[in-house]
């Protein structure tokens, strides 16, 4: 494997607090549910709040070593540290989410109020994405877009109406999601197998994962 492919792999694996155990030809290699809300104040959008939900597999990696009381549950209090951790480590991959309003993508602040939680199974990370400015919508569009460049992680949307969501947004508003493709990654070119290897070589300004994105679109009267 690349060295940069490496410190990639090994920087995204710490980042979800993961082991790369999936099969070596397997991918993506982690699968999260998402939801989303946009949140406005005054007619300005203020920031996302965010919540994903890993696989069961994922979830018992990422949850090692925090019971440290022994007693086999996972209390709030031993989720919070890492929650934390969990969040902010993000940064180095934009929090894989871009937010654009009036055509301008904008720059997030860090992660607030970040919460994990456990039910059937599965882990919940929950968190406030704030904007570095809050920006006013005016009759302009704001476009969400949630996904992995990389596509070693693939979000999908959680079930029902309420996976996107808006707070506070002027009363009128619409919004339009679509979510990711269900379907396998494409072919490059003819004669391409996109390998594992094809995969590694992939950065986090690779455009490749985005034909994987899951968009809410909102505009506003």
């Amino acid at each position: 494997m690349p060295i940069a492919a490496l410190l990639r792999r090994l920087a995204l694996t710490a980042a979800l607090g993961l082991a790369a155990v999936a099969p070596a030809l397997a991918h993506p290699h982690v699968w999260i549910t998402a939801k989303a809300e946009l949140a406005y104040e005054a007619g300005r959008v203020t920031g996302i709040r965010h919540a994903w939900t890993f696989d069961p597999e994922y979830t018992a990696f990422l949850t090692q070593g925090l019971d440290t009381n022994g007693d086999g549950k996972l209390s709030s209090e031993e989720l919070q540290g890492s929650a934390k951790e969990q969040a902010a480590n993000l940064a180095e991959f934009a929090y894989f989410t871009k937010l654009k309003v009036a055509g301008k993508e904008q720059a997030f602040a860090e992660p607030q109020e970040a919460r994990m939680a456990m039910e059937g199974g599965k882990l919940t990370l929950s968190f406030l994405l704030p904007l570095k400015t809050p920006v006013a919508q005016g009759r302009g569009v704001a476009a969400v877009e949630v996904y992995d460049p990389t596509y070693f992680i693939a979000f999908s949307l959680a079930e029902g109406a309420d996976a996107v969501r808006l707070a506070g947004a002027a009363p009128g508003c619409s919004m339009t999601v679509t979510r990711a493709k269900n379907a396998e990654p494409a072919v490059a070119s003819a004669g391409q197998s996109m390998t594992e290897a094809m995969f590694e070589a992939l950065t986090t300004a690779s455009n490749y994962g985005e034909q994987f994105a899951n968009r809410a679109i909102v505009a506003c009267p």
